[in-house]
Order: C-alpha cells, then structure tokens, then sequence
C-alpha cells in the first residue's frame, strides 16, 4: 500500500494478519506488554494489496511512561515469504517421495504409528497395511528406459490415490513398492476389496511415450493385532505377505498369518547357515547313471548337489539351490560342484578301460552361465584334472537362455568352443524356443520326465517326445529321456530313437562310492 491508503490504528494492522494466525500474534503482543517478554517477536501472514498473503517477521519494543504502562511499539517487518517458502519446501522434501510426491517411508512411518497409537485407545478400531510391489518393472526399465518407467511409477501413484478415501495413505517406499494405510476399518474385507480395486486400476493400460504398458503388482496385507504397537513390525507382517503373493504367481495379494513369519525367520536361518556351508564346502554330490538305450551300458552320470547340515542331516537342493540363486551364492557353491564332479570323473576315468566313454554332467544356473569368469572356471577345472573337454556337460534350461538370449548365447558358443557338451535340459516344458533354437550350440535335448511318464500309453505324449526325437536329430543332436521309471517306457523309447535314458529304472542319485559299484555292472539294472 502507498502512503495515506492505511491508517495507523492498531486496528488496521491487526485486520491485515491472516485469521490463522492472529491469537498467537495477539497473545505474543500481550506477553510483552505485560512485561513477560523483553521483546516482542512474531511470524505470521500478513494481507497484500493484490489479495495473497505474505509471511512477515515483526519485531517491537514497547514504550512505557513513567508509570510502566505501554503506549507505542517501536519496531520492524521483515517479509520473509521466500526463506518461509524454501523453509517449508524443505520439510517438505524431507517427508516426500521427489518423483511421485507421494509421503516417503519416515511420513508413512509416523502416521502409521499414530493409527496405531488410536488403535490402543479403542477396542473397535483396525488398521490395514497393503504392501505393493510391481511385477516385471525392471523388464520396462531395460527394454524402455528409466524416464519411462519414471513416468510409470508416476501414474501407478495417480491410480492408487483414486483407490482410497481421504483418511488412507498411499506412500512409496522406494524403486517400484508403494504401501497404503486404510484407518479405521471395519474389518479385512475392507483391506482384499481395496487390494482387488488397486488390481482392477492397473489392468488398464498406461500410454508412455507412444507406448502401451502394462504392469500388475503383488500385493501383501496385515492387520492390525491388539496389543501391536510397532509400525516396523506390521509392515515387516505386510511386506512378507507380499513376498508370498509373488511368489504364487505374481498380480495376486495374499493375507498375512504368523506361519509366514515363522517362514521367513526359517529362511533367514537358512541363508545364515548357507552361507557358512559354502565357507566349510558342506555339499555331497550323488550321481544319476545316463544309460545307453541300445547298449544297456552307463554312458555317464548327473552330478547333482545334496547339503550335509550338521544339525539338519542331509537336505534336498530343492530347498537351498532357488536361496543360493537369490542371494548369489549359487556361483561358489557352483564352482565347488564343477570341481568336484570334474575331480570325480577322472577317478572313474582312471579305473575303467582306456576304450571306455564316460562323462559326466553338471547344471549351470542363470547366474553362472551369465558369469563373467565361467569359460576360464571350467577351463581351469579341466585342466586340473586332465579331463577329455568332451566328457564334460554343462546342463542349461531353455529359461536360463531365455532370461538373456543374446549374453547366453554368446557364452555358450564359448563353452562349446572348450569342447564341452551342451544339453539342454527339461525341453518341452519352457519356452521350447523353436525358432531359436538352431542358433544355441546345443548337442543333445533332454526330454522332461513329464512327458515321459505317459509315453508308454501313446496319445499326446508320445506324439510329442517323436517330435522332439525327430527335431533333434535334424538339428544333429542326440535325445536323453529323463525320469525312466519302468520296462514299458525303455521300449517305447528305444522304439522312437531315443539314444539315452535316466531315471530310477535304473538307479536313485546315489553316492560316488555306489556310482562306482554300478560301473563294474555290465548293464545298467534297477537298484
């Protein structure tokens, strides 16, 4: 305002502070001029000319007759609207995700401890905590880039705050996890509906930059216990009920119970004692014959890894190979069954006849197919032992190929030039790439027990293995049948031109001293 447009009366002043903050401003007046303060000292808002507010700092000092009594205030007003801005923006940041602006995990934290504080106060009163992950979000990233998965994190945010009402909190956490909070439910029908409605919002589509996406998320649920009173603790509860959602299959939730829990500390044990297990080499390996269908003689054997726990006794890979995968102990644990097998084999090489073939083979994971250093491993472990390259097979899925065709591809073609044999294991049940499969160096399919199981009784099945006999062959390949259980199958299989066969037919996995007994037989025998 210009001079002469404002009167000096106290009253214009105090009409121009904002309603919000004026009993703070007129009590902060009052204690200085009742002499409780030295001075008097006040941030507010205060009317501009053109109807917005502007954030002042107002300092006085009365000035007192001789009586005492205050009759001026001598002072200043400072604006201050942009320190107040940048001040507030800030706190802001400090609580808010910078992408998404959505509350970040500290916001989200300290609302849902304050829920739960309620939740003590009242008997009636429940919580949910819906813990989401986003399935496949890394596929966009690599094969459309971070600004576009940026964006897509962007507008699953949007979706999910049309999902909930004004009282319920939607945060991200990080990467691609978003979690909610619904307060003050009336049960956990409340919490699946909200969980099926966020499932509902990301089916449709999400255009980014002329292209259609579409992703899906996995979901985890807790609620509310009495007498829980750490909001670690519930979204711990949520985030593995989320894991298990993931793991049934992706774009499904899942209600959290205490076995989870108890799943989980198991697991983390497991992982613990795994980790000591590949410092003290605690693995055995047993050995499944590969027996000549036309010969009946062992051709060669299937190193395959077993766990020596010292307290659990002998455990299954079934329950340690996927942990060792994730936590990527599966390279050295890897490397010491290579080493061993190779080690193995040239035992067996030494004692047999000069004019006996015998190899042995050895599944390679994801993770050490794609590993940097593996063509110098297995040359190194060939070497060690004298080994012949070609008595050694390295046994890959169609889906370890698949995660990473070209990379895969590439360290095949490498290992082949080693000399080594190729078999691709479990073919029918993956991908079954057929059109890529003439650029893999493999040299021999391994028909998957599946398939095996009905052959004997014709139809579909048998259908299937002689056309993957017949394709192999074409391709200059040789078949190995898996999971050969009884006479009628070694027939039928030796009948469509299958060369090899594994299974208890002729022995379990056994032991290396029991592989041994079982080379001295002439012909492979049920054990």
């Amino acid at each position: 305002y210009k001079d002469g447009e404002i009167s000096n009366s106290t009253h214009e002043w105090f009409s121009r502070v904002h309603p919000e903050d004026l009993a703070d401003f007129n009590a902060s007046i009052g204690k200085h001029i009742q002499g409780e303060t030295p001075h008097f000292e006040s941030e507010h808002r205060m009317l501009h000319r053109d109807g917005s507010y502007r954030w002042m700092l107002t300092r006085g000092l009365s000035m007192r007759d001789p009586e005492g009594s205050a009759y001026r205030m001598a002072g200043s007003q400072t604006d201050i609207t942009e320190r107040k801005l940048a001040s507030d923006q800030l706190v802001y940041d400090a609580f808010h995700d910078g992408l998404t602006r959505l509350p970040n995990r500290a916001l989200f934290t300290d609302r849902l401890e304050r829920a739960l504080e309620r939740a003590k106060r009242r008997e009636d009163y429940t919580l949910a905590v819906l813990f989401l992950d986003l399935d496949r979000f890394k596929v966009v990233n690599d094969s459309l880039g971070h600004i576009t998965g940026d964006q897509l994190l962007v507008g699953v945010a949007r979706r999910l705050e049309t999902c909930l009402r004004q009282v319920d909190t939607v945060a991200r956490l990080g990467g691609d996890e978003f979690v909610v909070l619904l307060e003050d439910i009336e049960n956990v029908g409340h919490a699946t509906a909200t969980a099926e409605r966020i499932q509902e919002q990301l089916e449709e589509n999400f255009r980014l930059d002329d292209n259609d996406v579409f992703t899906s998320a996995s979901i985890g649920i807790a609620v509310s216990k009495t007498g829980q009173d750490r909001a670690q603790d519930i979204l711990r509860d949520a985030d593995i009920a989320m894991y298990r959602a993931k793991s049934m299959g992706k774009a499904r939730y899942a209600l959290f119970d205490e076995t989870m829990h108890g799943r989980a500390v198991e697991l983390l044990q497991l992982e613990t004692d795994l980790r000591k297990a590949v410092d003290r080499e605690e693995f055995l390996l047993h050995y499944q014959p590969i027996v000549s269908l036309l010969s009946g003689e062992i051709v060669g054997f299937e190193a395959l890894v077993r766990w020596m726990h010292p307290e659990r006794g002998l455990i299954f890979p079934a329950a340690f190979v996927p942990l060792a995968e994730e936590t990527g102990l599966s390279i050295p644990m890897g490397e010491w069954v290579l080493r061993e097998a190779c080690r193995q084999l040239q035992t067996w090489r030494a004692a047999l006849p000069s004019e006996r073939n015998l190899w042995v083979s050895v599944n390679l994971s994801s993770r050490q197919l794609l590993q940097p250093g593996l063509l110098r491993l297995v040359e190194s472990c060939l070497q060690q032992t004298q080994s012949d390259p070609a008595s050694l097979h390295l046994e890959v899925t169609e889906g370890v190929i698949m995660a990473e065709p070209e990379a895969a591809t590439a360290m095949l073609v490498g290992l082949r030039a080693l000399g080594v044999g190729l078999p691709l294991d479990d073919f029918g049940t993956g991908y079954s790439s057929l059109a890529y499969l003439h650029r893999f160096p493999i040299t021999s399919l391994k028909i998957d027990r599946s398939f095996v199981n009905r052959v004997a009784s014709g139809g579909e099945d048998e259908v299937i293995v002689r056309t993957i006999v017949s394709l192999a062959h074409n391709l200059g390949m040789d078949v190995i049948a898996e999971g050969v259980e009884t006479a009628e199958q070694l027939e039928r299989l030796t009948a469509l031109g299958c060369e090899f066969g594994q299974g208890f037919y002729f022995s379990k996995p056994v032991p290396a001293e029991e592989a041994s007994q079982l080379l001295q037989l002439p012909v492979a025998v049920l054990a």
